[in-house]
């Protein structure tokens, strides 16, 4: 049974000269219990409205989303591509701002996430690779029964995104969370998901949906991803105008 069923049957806004512009139609998704899944579309098809309306706040929509624990209030954390961080604020309190885990599960995501030792440090003094991670453990405290990640790598260099991955994967395995995230990154995708749904826009519909059988190990190695992603280009032709 699916974790979380999501029918978006419209969403629309009113354009300057106050046309109705469809942004989403018809859109069905289920995301399964523990499952990393990825969102992949050109800009502008509609991925940031979706995770808006996922997370409450975009309400003006006809559809339903509903959880399979008939929670009234189900738990959702929202990591965004600015990590948002209070800068009178610590690490620590930054996270404790959100949630309030006990202190043996603050110092396992700290340490987790490589912070530890960063912990009582100001927005201000760290990288913006540190915030974001500090934006990871503040989502994963609040123990989310939905985790959305709207593109938290966008504009690090190479190899501090490639630690990003590994770190959140890493994390994720050992804290499992169904996570619904949003890249244009198709080898990031592929180096994360379980699934990637791809999407078209004008508007946004589902074009395929593709199961990653890779292990975890072997996504490690950079030409594993990349022959898998020239492979997705020539079983599914479709998805190459979303890249």
């Amino acid at each position: 049974m699916s974790h979380i069923s999501i029918h978006i049957h419209d969403k629309s806004y009113r354009t300057a000269n106050n046309k109705a512009k469809q942004v989403i139609k018809a859109l069905h998704l289920s995301l399964h219990k523990n499952e990393f899944v990825c969102l992949v579309g050109a800009s502008g098809c509609g991925k940031t409205t979706l995770l808006n309306i996922l997370a409450g706040l975009d309400t003006d929509y006809a559809g339903e989303i509903t959880f399979s624990t008939q929670q009234l209030s189900p738990k959702i954390a929202y990591v965004f591509q600015n990590p948002r961080l209070l800068p009178w604020r610590t690490v620590l309190e930054n996270i404790e701002l959100a949630a309030n885990p006990d202190k043996e599960s603050l110092d396992f995501l700290l340490n987790s996430m490589g912070l530890m030792a960063e912990k009582d440090t100001y927005p201000a003094h760290l990288s913006l690779g540190m915030s974001r991670r500090v934006s990871i453990i503040r989502a994963f405290a609040m123990n989310p029964d939905l985790l959305l990640m709207d593109e938290p790598f966008v504009s690090l260099d190479a190899p501090t995104a490639r630690q990003m991955r590994h770190l959140l994967v890493g994390l994720w395995q050992k804290r499992p969370h169904t996570i619904l995230f949003v890249t244009h990154d198709l080898r990031e995708a592929i180096a994360m998901a379980d699934r990637i749904i791809f999407l078209d826009k004008e508007p946004m519909s589902i074009i395929r949906e593709v199961p990653i059988p890779l292990t975890r190990e072997a996504r490690n190695t950079s030409a594993v991803i990349e022959q898998f992603k020239q492979q997705l280009f020539i079983d599914y032709p479709e998805i190459t105008a979303l890249l």
